[in-house]
């Protein structure tokens, strides 16, 4: 058995929450690990047969643990996920808007860690995941989250984030990360220092780790295009100095190298 991946986008009216649907199915294999990199998104897991073991968290300081559905919070450190076992399940990019509208909960809250989807959303959780397991097509799963997604934002009860918390973000994500702070707080009409506690109190991130872990998942994202340029003009692209840079942070937010951490993921 081979591993399989199916991509799919959200409905238009959540693409400010969610950004992409991964369905995937993993044939069992020897003991071994995985690194969850980090990215400009919150990861949303739900398992449809087994669980997911999370050995080690991004922020040293929270427990691992084993989970049936989990939201992992933004960070700037990679976690160690536990394979092995044959696994089917999606796999959602949450924004930072997505975890407070969704989750009712600021993505702060979450910042370094993984916790349960039903800490979060209560019984909705399991009930999800078995609906879901139900379902004979990865289009009917995908169906199947849109409609309830869409009734978890229609019920959501949580106050708007500050609107200069909000611009500041969607700045970062059009320049790729590439913006310099100080002149993102002229923009904002802030003080940097204002800026990055305002910023860290909603998203978990200062606004230069943020700029760093967009950026890097830009880097991902071409890594995986299925034409993938080279590594150099990867490099260029999503604005790091030269190739060297980019490795430098593939070791430290990633914990390996580009090819070895290619390697582990399919292309899109």
């Amino acid at each position: 058995m081979t591993a399989e991946f199916v991509w799919a986008r959200p409905s238009a009216a959540l693409r400010p929450l969610v950004d992409l649907y991964t369905g995937y199915r993993t044939p069992a294999a020897a003991p071994g690990t995985h690194m969850g990199v980090p990215g400009g998104h919150l990861t949303l897991l739900l398992c449809l047969d087994g669980t997911v073991d999370i050995a080690r968290t991004p922020d040293p300081g929270r427990s691992p643990g084993s989970f049936t559905s989990m939201v992992g919070g933004l960070h700037d450190s990679p976690a160690v996920i536990a394979t092995g076992p044959a696994q089917t399940g999606l796999q959602l990019r949450l924004t930072w808007l997505g975890a407070r509208t969704l989750l009712g909960t600021p993505a702060s809250a979450l910042s370094g860690d993984v916790v349960g989807l039903g800490d979060l959303i209560g019984p909705r959780a399991d009930r999800l995941v078995a609906r879901l397991a139900e379902a004979p097509t990865w289009r009917g799963r995908f169906a199947l989250l849109d409609a309830a997604l869409s009734r978890l934002a229609a019920d959501a009860r949580s106050p708007d984030p500050r609107p200069e918390v909000a611009r500041a973000w969607a700045r970062l994500a059009r320049t790729g990360g590439t913006l310099r702070i100080e002149e993102l707080a002229r923009e904002v009409g802030w003080s940097r220092r204002h800026l990055a506690l305002q910023f860290r109190g909603e998203t978990g991130l200062t606004p230069k780790s943020a700029a760093r872990v967009i950026r890097f998942e830009r880097a991902c994202d071409l890594l995986r295009a299925p034409h993938r340029p080279a590594l150099a003009d990867i490099a260029a692209t999503c604005g790091y100095a030269d190739q060297a840079h980019l490795a430098r942070d593939f070791r430290e937010l990633a914990g390996l190298t580009a090819t070895a951490w290619l390697a582990e993921r399919p292309a899109r």
